[in-house]
């Protein structure tokens, strides 16, 4: 009987180290296979709004340009005249010289070879609408003659006109045409200040004729 306790007694001593021995290793890995279980989390439901969706306004297509006008062509006006005013008007004076031609060039507009005539008469006359007006005068010593109106203003200047009348010599007599002496030359505006300049203003407006000039008659014989 004691030989069959011993072999029990182990067989028991065995299994009871097995059964040790697997709850051991199966507790390990029960522990690292499951953890502790959380405490249970109380959720609370709130109510919220839905969140609208990001509203972006539409794209538009790009702004086409409208088609340039045609260019309107502004209106044309006529010019304004500017208001005229009378000029102020001044006295009037006619200066001019008168020559005797050379015998060698009688029927010849020139004055090559002409000397001075002294004493010949000068006629300035003015056919205004409202008087006429005639006057007279001799050249000088230089064959120059100056006239100056009492009457005759710049208005009725283009009106007058300058004959030469007679000569004082008789071997040169005839009145030529030589700047409208014999028909009447029309006043022209001086362009050059007498000699020596006036220190000021003249008190009148300067116009000049001529020169003018006399020949000898055809019939007397040329000597020179």
């Amino acid at each position: 009987m004691a030989s069959l306790r011993l072999p029990n007694a182990l067989f028991f001593l065995q299994l009871s180290l097995l059964f040790s021995t697997s709850f051991t290793v199966y507790g390990d890995e029960t522990l690292a296979t499951y953890p502790p279980a959380e405490a249970p989390h109380h959720h609370h439901h709130h109510h919220h709004s839905p969140t609208p969706p990001p509203s972006h306004p539409p794209v538009s297509p790009p702004p086409t340009s409208p088609p340039a006008p045609a260019p309107v062509k502004p209106p044309t006006y006529p010019p304004v005249k500017p208001p005229s005013y009378p000029l102020p008007r001044k006295k009037v004076a006619v200066q001019g010289v008168v020559y005797c031609k050379s015998c060698k060039y009688r029927g010849v507009d020139t004055l090559v070879g002409a000397a001075p005539l002294a004493g010949a008469v000068v006629k300035l006359q003015c056919n205004n609408t409202k008087y006429s007006l005639v006057e007279q005068t001799k050249t000088d010593k230089n064959g120059y003659f100056f006239f100056m109106p009492q009457k005759l203003t710049t208005a009725g200047s283009h009106k007058c006109k300058v004959f030469i009348i007679s000569s004082p010599l008789a071997t040169c007599s005839v009145p030529t045409n030589l700047h409208g002496g014999a028909v009447g030359a029309i006043l022209m505006p001086t362009t050059k200040p007498p000699v020596p300049a006036p220190t000021k203003p003249l008190p009148f407006e300067l116009f000049t004729v001529g020169p003018f000039a006399f020949e000898p008659h055809k019939k007397m014989p040329c000597h020179y």
